[in-house]
């Protein structure tokens, strides 16, 4: 592990725990040091390796620069994502040249880059590592920047390169996997490469289809075409009838002859409102082309292989609608006796015995309980052997198991199928063939994912993969972000560069994935840690209450001694409007200072709730628009027609913006909620994600921002499902993330469980917060307010549990109860028990919180980062993790006032019951039972 303190700097918070003062004093460089630091200055930098227009830079021996500029003008500067690169040791490592191919060797990973051959593709730059004891090859750049679209082909619209749009399946008559959605704002875009035979006039024909969009009309749209950054053309998209309905438009587009890049954008200058189907580049004058079906692709023994590339039979079919599967899909529909895929594996050595690999997830199907199910194995047409596939922990995770098989040498047909109507109802994502006794094969499959928000999501929800891959590679692609000079705090656009430029990080981790999380948070910054108090209870709720009365549920604490630490102000203590009036109400809080003033003498901290738009009529509308020189647009919100935005990347914009929190600030707010995000604020800096941008604000003037993260609303919708071309990477730096507005249902409850720790290691953000106890909607009865709701005291009582196991755990809901002593004895003191102990736990989680910002190892952990080499730690990613070091968390998800809950424990350890204290082998599984009192919580021996 790398310590990055300075001699002393451990000893000291060790005084500073005691109450002593400690002041470091940083050492006076000396006139040596000085002459030392020039001259590494001026020496050429060792770790840099150049070949052309390409060059390479090891950071670490697990982390390789990768960057191609056809006009060899590299970048050496840092990007808004990228600012450690200088943190870095160099490492050893050999290069040669060879055979037409330079090679990098690190010891932990080999480069390998075909000299002269130009940008980096999938054929000309590739990595070879180890995970585990697998053999992994990787091509890092296989299906990034422009994805390649074949000349007078038709090229799927999902299938491309797509910023902030995403793939969507809602509506009818569409072709291949799906359509691109989400042309809501300036900015999105679909890209793609494509070959010219020659120099002249094509045809860019686009099917799309365009009905009544969000913003009540039906109308001509546009879309602007860009060919290798030029200033492109923009076209129209006359109406179709209906979301179902599809029309082709032609684009003329003039190309020389060989490689271009085109992007389809919705520019500041156009309306998009439009879905994109598919397109093609072709001949003028010729016919739109047919879709292809992809042909079944045979499996080469020894190696990983697509299910979804077999020959799909009896329902079976190919799927992306869960996550964590490798490829392009994976098999969906096993559900009857006729269900099959049929496998050809080639290059089987010799005859004889070996092993089927299968990588699976079985979850809750229908109506059906979970159960294990069986999947028969046929080899050449005769039943082989059948497997039974245990549950595992959702659809987002999988499992993968072994069988024995038969094969003769050569070619062999391996079919996999249904024995009964009820066996299969699962979904297969990998197989291979292997000798008897070789190590499990990973595919390069994403651990865990990221989303903007999960609103309105009842359950899982479909989320962007990030860092780590189970076969231990992968790579972040910095190409679009914007360079960054974090002195001035100014963001600057990357030059374009004649011939194309890439900048990406290849990370070799293999098994190790605490290794690729430490390289991702020197590389990009660490993940933020928040104050100590953060770290203990918060209550919140969407209700209109006074100043008193918040003094009297702060007292109600006190009197039932359950602890407090943050109390959230939400949005009606606003005026002239409560969405997103400047001023406080004097009506429902006479004092703000006075009652900030309490609130802090009790030892609290509070947050209020803000909504980035003001109205044409608010007091302080006239100063804000003379602060942004007149540039405030009327767009319309929730506070009305009269509503304006703010561009956060306009300078005198956003200092509008900020200014119009002083007023308030002043009375006594310790940070800002950044609610909503963001009515139609948005900003137009590229290279920078709208959230990371305006969070950092937040982060400069609060310490952090408590509010979205990794896009923005103009890129993919309210809750963005979809990625953007910059990636999530800065917003760890600065804030708390709030995931949205839940569904307050069981099923929400269960997703969590895995969503904190997916997110955690997607994106190295450990600071994630849900609403504990879901936000409005689902299982909701009457509650002891006007107004008001409750859950079912069950479902209260398990989330709070789950709560007290989070990085945050902030009570929160829409006009529901969140308050203990709102709901039976039972559940009452239940929650009473669990918030207290949740303080207990305070000293715990802030040391947890300080090890992420070290080591980039997250607060909530799935059992993956620490037993890589356990498949089980796969499979119950969605039931159960690691929360810190040592404690193993498997919360209930199910109704009832007692439950049964499978737990695995993990391997090399004794776990003991953190409340009955009885002892579990690590290795074994058991069923523990709880009542409303207790959950499934150890301790790691």
């Amino acid at each position: 592990m790398q310590n990055d303190e300075m001699p002393g700097q451990g000893r000291s918070r060790l005084l500073l725990a005691l109450g002593l003062t400690v002041v470091l004093l940083a050492p006076v460089p000396s006139a040596q040091a000085a002459q030392a630091a020039q001259a590494a200055e001026r020496a050429p930098d060792r770790s840099v390796v150049t070949s052309g227009p390409a060059r390479f830079q090891v950071l670490s021996p697990t982390l390789i620069r990768t960057e191609f500029a056809g006009d060899a003008k590299f970048v050496d500067a840092g990007t808004f994502n990228v600012v450690g690169r200088s943190k870095f040791t160099p490492p050893r490592f050999t290069t040669r040249t060879g055979n037409g191919w330079l090679t990098i060797d690190t010891g932990e990973m080999t480069l390998r880059y075909r000299t002269g051959s130009g940008a980096f593709t999938a054929d000309n730059l590739r990595v070879e590592l180890t995970a585990g004891r697998q053999s992994v090859q990787g091509a890092p750049w296989a299906g990034q920047g422009a994805v390649a679209c074949a000349f007078g082909s038709l090229c799927e619209a999902e299938a491309l390169s797509l910023d902030g749009l995403a793939r969507a399946t809602d509506h009818s008559g569409y072709t291949g996997g799906g359509f691109a959605a989400g042309y809501e704002a300036p900015g999105s875009s679909l890209r793609f490469s494509v070959n010219a035979p020659g120099s002249g006039t094509f045809r860019l024909a686009v099917r799309y289809a365009n009905d009544r969009g969000g913003d009540g009309q039906v109308a001509d749209r546009t879309l602007r075409v860009v060919v290798d950054g030029d200033a492109g053309q923009q076209f129209t998209l006359a109406p179709t009838g209906s979301w179902d309905t599809w029309a082709v438009v032609d684009v003329p587009v003039t190309l020389s002859a060989g490689r271009h890049e085109v992007t389809i954008v919705r520019g500041p200058a156009e309306s998009g409102q439009v879905n994109v189907d598919s397109l093609a580049v072709t001949e003028t004058g010729a016919a739109y082309p047919s879709p292809s079906v992809p042909a079944p692709e045979p499996c080469a023994f020894g190696t990983v292989c697509e299910a979804d590339t077999g020959v799909l039979a009896g329902g079976a079919k190919i799927a992306d609608d869960h996550n964590g599967y490798s490829g392009k899909g994976f098999v969906a529909g096993m559900e009857r006796v006729e269900s099959s895929d049929t496998i050809t594996v080639t290059g089987v050595p010799k005859a004889g015995k070996y092993r089927l690999q299968l990588r699976y997830a079985n979850a809750k199907a229908g109506s059906q309980p979970v159960q294990t199910r069986t999947v028969a194995v046929r080899v050449g047409g005769a039943t082989a052997s059948t497997i039974d596939l245990k549950a595992t922990s959702g659809w987002d995770h999988w499992r993968t198991v072994t069988a024995p098989v038969t094969l003769a040498a050569g070619t062999n047909t391996v079919e996999l199928g249904c024995p009964a109507a009820d066996s299969c109802h699962v979904n297969i994502d990998t197989v291979a063939l292997t000798r008897v006794g070789e190590t499990l094969l990973m595919p390069h499959a994403p651990l865990g994912g990221y989303r903007r928000g999960l609103d309105g999501v009842n359950g899982d929800a479909k989320s962007t993969p990030g860092i780590l891959y189970q076969d231990g590679w992968s790579l972040l692609d910095d190409t679009a972000s914007a360079l960054w000079n974090p002195a001035a705090k100014k963001v600057t656009q990357r030059a374009s560069h004649t011939g194309g430029y890439q900048d990406g990080y290849v990370f070799g981790y293999g098994r190790d994935y605490a290794t690729g999380l430490s390289d991702l948070s020197r590389l990009t910054g660490p993940t933020l840690t928040l104050p100590k108090w953060a770290y203990g209870v918060w209550y919140a709720e969407y209700y209109d209450r006074t100043a008193s009365e918040f003094q009297d549920i702060v007292k109600r604490f006190q009197k039932e001694k359950v602890p407090l630490d943050v109390l959230v102000v939400d949005t009606d203590f606003k005026k002239p409007d409560r969405w997103n009036g400047w001023s406080i109400d004097e009506t429902r809080f006479p004092d703000p200072k006075g009652f900030n003033d309490w609130l802090h003498a009790q030892g609290l901290h509070t947050t209020w709730n803000i909504h980035p738009s003001i109205l044409g009529s608010d007091p302080k509308f006239a100063a804000a628009q003379a602060r942004a020189k007149g540039r405030l647009k009327r767009t319309g919100c929730n506070g009305g027609a009269d509503c304006y935005s703010f561009d956060w990347g306009d300078p005198d914009q956003l200092a509008a913006y900020l200014d119009l929190h002083d007023d308030i600030e002043k009375q006594g707010v310790d940070f800002w909620w950044l609610d909503w995000c963001c009515d139609a604020s948005s900003s137009s800096l590229p290279g920078v994600t709208p959230d990371a941008w305006i969070n950092q604000q937040y982060a400069e003037r609060n310490g952090f921002a408590f509010s979205r993260a990794y896009g923005s609303l103009s890129a993919g919708g309210y809750s963005n499902p979809a990625s953007v071309a910059t990636g999530p990477w800065a917003d760890k730096r600065t804030t708390l993330h709030f995931t949205g507005d839940t569904l307050s249902t069981w099923e929400t409850l269960q997703a969590q469980v895995g969503y904190t720790p997916g997110e955690s290691v997607a994106t190295g953000l450990a600071a994630i917060s849900h609403d504990i106890g879901g936000h409005t909607g689902g299982l909701q009865e009457p509650g002891s307010e006007p107004g008001s709701t409750k859950l079912p005291d069950d479902l209260y009582a398990r989330w709070v549990q789950l709560g007290t196991f989070q990085p945050i755990d902030r009570l929160h809901s829409n006009h529901s109860d969140r308050l203990p002593w709102q709901y039976g004895p039972a559940a009452q003191a239940s929650a009473e028990k669990f918030l207290k102990l949740r303080k207990k736990l305070q000293p715990y989680t802030y040391a947890a919180a300080q090890e992420a910002t070290r080591t980039g190892t997250p607060i909530v952990r799935p059992l993956y980062l620490a037993y890589p080499g356990e498949q089980e730690a796969y499979a119950s990613a969605g039931s159960e993790y690691l929360y810190g070091p040592d404690l193993l968390v498997a919360p209930v998800t199910t109704a009832g006032t007692s439950a049964t809950t499978t737990v695995w424990f993990p391997p090399g350890s004794t776990w003991k019951d953190w409340f009955t204290g009885k002892k579990y082998k690590g290795g074994s599984t058991a069923q523990i039972t709880t009542g409303l009192d207790t959950m499934p919580v150890f301790v790691k021996s």
